[in-house]
Protein backbone atom coordinates (compact mmCIF):
# COMPACT_ATOMS: atom_id res chain seq x y z
CA UNK A 1 0.00 0.00 0.00
CA UNK A 2 2.87 2.37 0.75
CA UNK A 3 4.01 2.08 -2.85
CA UNK A 4 0.53 2.80 -4.16
CA UNK A 5 0.14 5.80 -1.86
CA UNK A 6 3.32 7.32 -3.30
CA UNK A 7 3.29 6.00 -6.91
CA UNK A 8 -0.38 5.99 -7.82
CA UNK A 9 -1.66 4.95 -10.31
CA UNK A 10 0.84 2.14 -10.70
CA UNK A 11 1.28 -0.95 -12.81
CA UNK A 12 2.52 -4.26 -11.39
CA UNK A 13 5.95 -3.44 -12.78
CA UNK A 14 5.98 -0.01 -11.11
CA UNK A 15 5.09 -1.57 -7.75
CA UNK A 16 7.67 -4.33 -8.19
CA UNK A 17 10.46 -1.83 -8.88
CA UNK A 18 9.48 0.43 -5.97
CA UNK A 19 9.54 -2.34 -3.35
CA UNK A 20 12.56 -2.53 -1.06
CA UNK A 21 12.91 -6.26 -1.55
CA UNK A 22 12.99 -8.37 -4.67
CA UNK A 23 9.75 -10.12 -5.43
CA UNK A 24 8.73 -11.92 -8.60
CA UNK A 25 6.41 -10.06 -10.95
CA UNK A 26 3.75 -12.75 -10.47
CA UNK A 27 3.98 -12.43 -6.68
CA UNK A 28 3.34 -8.68 -6.85
CA UNK A 29 0.54 -9.27 -9.37
CA UNK A 30 -1.10 -11.84 -7.08
CA UNK A 31 -0.89 -9.48 -4.08
CA UNK A 32 -2.46 -6.64 -6.07
CA UNK A 33 -5.22 -9.00 -7.22
CA UNK A 34 -5.92 -10.01 -3.61
CA UNK A 35 -5.99 -6.37 -2.50
CA UNK A 36 -8.38 -5.61 -5.36
CA UNK A 37 -10.72 -8.47 -4.39
CA UNK A 38 -10.72 -7.21 -0.79
CA UNK A 39 -11.66 -3.71 -1.96
CA UNK A 40 -8.39 -2.15 -0.78
CA UNK A 41 -7.21 -1.33 -4.31
CA UNK A 42 -9.01 -0.05 -7.37
CA UNK A 43 -7.73 -0.75 -10.84
CA UNK A 44 -8.36 0.42 -14.37
CA UNK A 45 -7.37 -1.35 -17.57
CA UNK A 46 -5.43 0.82 -20.00
CA UNK A 47 -4.27 -1.03 -23.05
CA UNK A 48 -2.95 -4.34 -21.79
CA UNK A 49 -1.98 -3.21 -18.28
CA UNK A 50 -3.93 -2.56 -15.12
CA UNK A 51 -3.22 0.65 -13.27
CA UNK A 52 -3.76 0.32 -9.52
CA UNK A 53 -4.59 2.95 -6.93
CA UNK A 54 -5.55 2.71 -3.26
CA UNK A 55 -9.26 2.70 -2.49
CA UNK A 56 -8.58 4.69 0.69
CA UNK A 57 -5.99 7.31 1.57
CA UNK A 58 -3.20 6.60 4.05
CA UNK A 59 -4.96 8.95 6.49
CA UNK A 60 -8.28 7.06 6.20
CA UNK A 61 -6.59 3.70 6.78
CA UNK A 62 -4.62 5.08 9.72
CA UNK A 63 -7.78 6.53 11.31
CA UNK A 64 -9.60 3.19 10.97
CA UNK A 65 -6.65 1.20 12.30
CA UNK A 66 -6.16 3.47 15.30
CA UNK A 67 -9.90 3.40 15.99
CA UNK A 68 -9.84 -0.41 15.99
CA UNK A 69 -6.76 -0.43 18.25
CA UNK A 70 -8.41 1.93 20.72
CA UNK A 71 -11.63 -0.08 20.75
CA UNK A 72 -9.93 -3.47 21.07
CA UNK A 73 -7.10 -2.72 23.50
CA UNK A 74 -8.16 0.41 25.37
CA UNK A 75 -11.90 -0.06 25.80
CA UNK A 76 -12.64 2.80 23.42
CA UNK A 77 -10.55 5.28 25.42
CA UNK A 78 -8.08 7.32 23.36
CA UNK A 79 -6.89 8.83 26.65
CA UNK A 80 -5.79 5.38 27.84
CA UNK A 81 -3.79 4.91 24.64
CA UNK A 82 -2.04 8.27 25.07
CA UNK A 83 -1.36 7.62 28.77
CA UNK A 84 0.13 4.21 27.94
CA UNK A 85 2.43 5.76 25.34
CA UNK A 86 3.55 8.44 27.80
CA UNK A 87 4.01 6.06 30.74
CA UNK A 88 6.01 3.58 28.67
CA UNK A 89 8.21 6.44 27.44
CA UNK A 90 7.25 6.06 23.77
CA UNK A 91 6.90 9.86 23.71
CA UNK A 92 10.03 11.98 24.02
CA UNK A 93 10.16 15.01 26.30
CA UNK A 94 10.20 17.23 23.21
CA UNK A 95 7.05 15.59 21.84
CA UNK A 96 5.43 15.77 25.27
CA UNK A 97 5.97 19.55 25.23
CA UNK A 98 4.37 19.67 21.76
CA UNK A 99 1.40 17.69 23.08
CA UNK A 100 1.00 20.11 26.00
CA UNK A 101 0.94 23.01 23.52
CA UNK A 102 -1.66 21.24 21.35
CA UNK A 103 -3.83 20.65 24.39
CA UNK A 104 -3.56 24.32 25.38
CA UNK A 105 -4.55 25.41 21.85
CA UNK A 106 -7.46 22.95 21.79
CA UNK A 107 -8.67 24.25 25.17
CA UNK A 108 -8.39 27.85 23.95
CA UNK A 109 -10.33 26.99 20.78
CA UNK A 110 -13.03 25.25 22.84
CA UNK A 111 -13.28 28.25 25.18
CA UNK A 112 -13.56 30.61 22.18
CA UNK A 113 -16.48 28.56 20.79
CA UNK A 114 -18.38 28.71 24.10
Amino acid sequence: MEVLWTHSPATVQTVQKALHRRLAYTTVQTMLNVLHRKGKVRRMLKGRAYFHRPALSRRQVLARTIGELIDRWFGGSATELVMTLIEDRHVSEEKLTELRNWVKRAEADADAKD
